[in-house]
């Protein structure tokens, strides 16, 4: 007697589960062609850059973009303007590749990111002139810009103007709250002068927040159990997200910097975008976890309490908790402004 052959069992992976199943849109985060080949096939619908990744992409890709580079190369441009020039190179090629997606979502998806330089955090004038020449790109450009007191005067101004952004080196419930309101504030504006607003996303860095906290524990020596600081950056972004909903802000929160996949997971179901590292696309791709919304669930109250015994985490957590004065002095913004600077935006301008 042969036996029926039994049908196999297909398990759709979680990050398909995540994309096609829930509210959560998902971005790809790198400027190599080659990753967001692999991004796209798994249907991710927006790029996040920066310039050390736009600068990585540039190195490891050369062979695609030697006529391009050569061209920049080749010139005489004042080193920013030669950074810029090399930068539009990758985020350009991507953005051809989402312009289908653009459209296709009326122009609510399919954006990439392009930051202005690091290094003009605090200045106005140069971060303008910046975001009015990143946005003549392409289309579906979203303007990086820093969530520093004069990086959300010009949020306001580009959105008002009808340019898309991106606030980004963000961490804490304050800056992102400053960003949903200047993003509010502009649309209001835009519409009073017959503009179509640019959109708005609002970034927290998860990984990035967890990391400087873990920093300031161990130095300041917090009393704390262990995995407090894994639930940091995400308190921030669920008390962030509770607090977009009630005030009806149009700007979408933009998880980044993951450090695990919990950073994800404990925030599936949420109407939000994550971008992820190819490395994190394959963890969601190959790992057997359980697909399950989450993002209604509360950070335990315990540890809340305990993270709450850190000045800097109280600063990161409470609505009041800075300033925009403040936000360029904080440790991780500081720390993150260097280092995209340092490791991305002067490689880029003293490639020759």
């Amino acid at each position: 007697m042969i036996e029926a052959t039994k049908p196999r069992v297909v398990r759709r992976s979680y990050l398909g589960w995540l994309v096609d199943e829930t509210q959560t849109k998902v971005w790809h985060d790198s400027a190599d062609p080659q990753e967001l080949d692999r991004g796209l096939q798994r249907g991710l619908v927006g790029v996040t850059t920066n310039p050390f990744l736009t600068n990585l992409a540039l190195t490891r890709n050369r062979a695609i973009w030697e006529q391009a580079i050569r061209a920049v190369l080749e010139g005489s441009l004042p080193a920013e303007e030669h950074a810029e020039a090399l930068m539009r190179i990758p985020i350009t090629a991507a953005a051809a590749r989402l312009l289908p997606e653009y459209e296709r979502s009326g122009h609510e998806m399919g954006y990439v990111c392009a930051q202005v330089n690091p290094g003009r955090a605090g200045d106005r004038e140069a971060m303008q002139s910046m975001a009015e020449r990143f946005a003549a790109w392409a289309p579906n450009i979203a303007v990086k810009l820093p969530a520093t007191s004069a990086g959300m005067d010009v949020l306001e101004e580009c959105v008002a103007r009808g340019i898309t952004v991106t606030s980004t080196v963000n961490f804490t419930v304050p800056q992102v709250l400053a960003a949903g309101e200047r993003c509010h504030r502009a649309v209001r504006r835009a519409h009073e002068t017959g503009v179509a607003p640019g959109r708005c996303f609002a970034v927290v860095m998860v990984g990035r927040l967890d990391d400087y906290l873990a920093d300031v524990a161990c130095d300041t020596r917090a009393v704390l159990h262990d995995g407090d600081i894994r639930w940091a950056g995400l308190a921030v972004v669920k008390r962030a997200r509770k607090l977009f909903l009630e005030r009806g802000y149009e700007a979408v929160l933009l998880v980044a910097a993951q450090r695990g996949a919990y950073h994800v997971t404990e925030l599936a179901g949420a109407d939000l975008v994550v971008s992820l590292p190819p490395a994190y696309q394959d963890l969601l791709e190959n790992e057997p976890l359980e697909r399950e919304s989450r993002a209604d669930r509360d950070v335990p109250a315990d540890v809340v309490d305990r993270l709450r015994t850190m000045p800097e985490f109280v600063r990161a957590y409470e609505p009041d908790g800075m300033t925009p004065a403040e936000f360029i002095a904080f440790g991780a913004t500081q720390r993150t402004l260097t280092q995209f600077a340092d490791s991305g935006w002067k490689l880029l301008e003293q490639l020759r």
